[in-house]
């Protein structure tokens, strides 16, 4: 018998995942009855089971990666021996070798209580920058402003043959040395790649060793989109201030979760996984929105895209992730997700923020004839919108889904990287796919090697 799904999860985890606005309970007909959800949970015991294994055997090891610290180790003295000297650092890096790692950074360089930014007096900090899509005028411009004396690259890429990745690589190498700085390239550039395998070609490994610049191992058994807890996410949060082992910690106790959890109800992202599924399945969802309201989730709402579409568009199969965010998209896109078509399910993430920022002055909000707003915080502003927005929601009969964050810090947000990529790939498997591969993608590489060789 399949037991019933508590709304929420407990008070004490990270977050508190709530699917109360996506049954018919709370919107009437357009969200899942509790007999529906219950199939869809019943039916995903078996991946719950399957993944435990995973878990206990290590065959996925994206699932004991948190509790790994010697990769750490390794990263945190590779990245001190590149930042001496330095005032800048720019990531190179698409796709999951690129969004995570700016996940994690945007998090960093924020001096609010509970982010440990700065927490590392023996590191220099410096200015971060990414450089993810290859645009020739972006790059030449970004390059002409650097100090390149004082600037450190770090390069990412798991097959060493994207290529997107290695022009960036090739040209800022060129820039170097018309600056006269070749005799430096090794102390200036660091690449994070596949080790060396038989019968494997990696370009980038052989471009970096031929010029003596340092590497470290991209984990072989954990692809782009779902390396943001590697040394590919990892690196950019230490280059901002972030205390990593907590980001680990945070992830560490999903898996927790996952392993004590003994059928679906009782573990959030499964939970998420049978209500996504089951929306697109018994409602004809097709659009995935994620809408955290805060600027620090911005690109997680990015990376959330990637991990979903990706992992999960092929073979027909698949629902569109849609970013947003709050409240900024509350004046643009929430007209269509309010009053467009009923194939729209949001995910609100909302962070604790009453009572925080500027107090506002209640004379001249009354002139502005907005006297409802004297008093109170900007934080209290955004707390009252980002409920509102889901009690609309619900009014319109839209699919909603919640999490409360208490605080948004390293745990926190170990915590809902680790979340969603266990829902992804619980998603995955409901819809007897591979999350893991992307063949339409590798075409594309193809084809385009095809037309620049000719």
């Amino acid at each position: 018998m399949t037991q019933s799904p508590s709304p929420a999860s407990p008070s004490s985890a990270p977050y508190r995942q709530s699917i109360a606005g996506c049954l018919s309970g709370a919107i009437g007909a357009h969200g899942l009855s509790e007999s529906e959800l219950g199939r869809w949970l019943e039916k995903s015991a078996p991946a719950l089971h399957d993944l435990k294994a995973d878990y206990a055997s290590g065959r996925l090891p994206l699932l004991k990666i948190a509790e790994e610290t010697a990769d750490i180790d390794e990263a945190d003295a590779a990245l001190t021996r590149l930042l001496e000297g330095a005032n800048a650092i720019v990531f190179f890096g698409t796709g999951g070798s690129g969004l995570g790692g700016q996940t994690l950074a945007q998090l960093g360089g924020w001096n609010l209580p509970g982010v440990s930014c700065c927490s590392d007096a023996r590191r220099p900090r410096p200015r971060t920058r990414f450089y993810d899509n290859l645009d020739p005028l972006t790059l030449s411009a970004g390059l002409g402003r650097l100090d390149l004396a004082k600037t450190r690259f770090v390069v990412t890429s798991k097959s060493g043959g994207t290529t997107e990745t290695l022009t960036q690589l090739l040209a800022t190498l060129s820039a170097v040395k018309d600056a006269g700085l070749e005799s430096q390239i090794p102390k200036m550039f660091l690449g994070i790649t596949e080790p060396d395998a038989p019968g494997k070609t990696n370009g980038l490994r052989a471009l970096l060793a031929s010029l003596g610049i340092p590497m470290l191992a991209h984990h072989t058994g954990i692809g782009g989109r779902f390396s943001c807890l590697t040394n590919v996410g990892l690196m950019p949060a230490m280059a901002r201030g972030l205390d990593v082992r907590k980001i680990r910690a945070g992830a560490r106790e999903v898996i927790d979760s996952l392993v004590s959890s003994s059928f679906p109800a009782a573990f959030a992202p499964a939970i998420g996984a049978a209500t996504a599924v089951g929306l697109s399945k018994e409602r004809g969802i097709r659009t995935l929105v994620m809408m955290p309201y805060n600027d620090r989730l911005g690109r997680f709402s990015e990376w959330y895209v990637q991990l979903w579409a990706e992992s999960l568009g092929k073979g027909g199969e698949g629902t569109t992730p849609v970013p947003a965010l709050g409240p900024l998209d509350q004046h643009s896109q929430l007209q269509l997700f309010m009053d467009g078509p009923r194939e729209i399910a949001v995910t609100l993430v909302r962070v604790a923020s009453a009572g925080e920022g500027p107090v506002l002055d209640a004379e001249m909000a009354n002139i502005a004839g907005q006297g409802f707003l004297g008093g109170k915080t900007i934080g209290d502003v955004v707390d009252a919108q980002a409920h509102a927005i889901a009690e609309a929601l619900t009014q319109a009969g839209r699919p909603v889904r919640t999490f409360d964050l208490a605080t948004l810090d390293e745990r926190t947000m170990g915590a809902l990287l680790m979340h969603f990529m266990i829902e992804t790939i619980l998603a995955g498997r409901l819809l007897e796919l591979d999350p893991f591969d992307q063949p339409a993608v590798e075409l594309a590489k193809t084809l385009t090697r095809e037309r620049l060789a000719r």
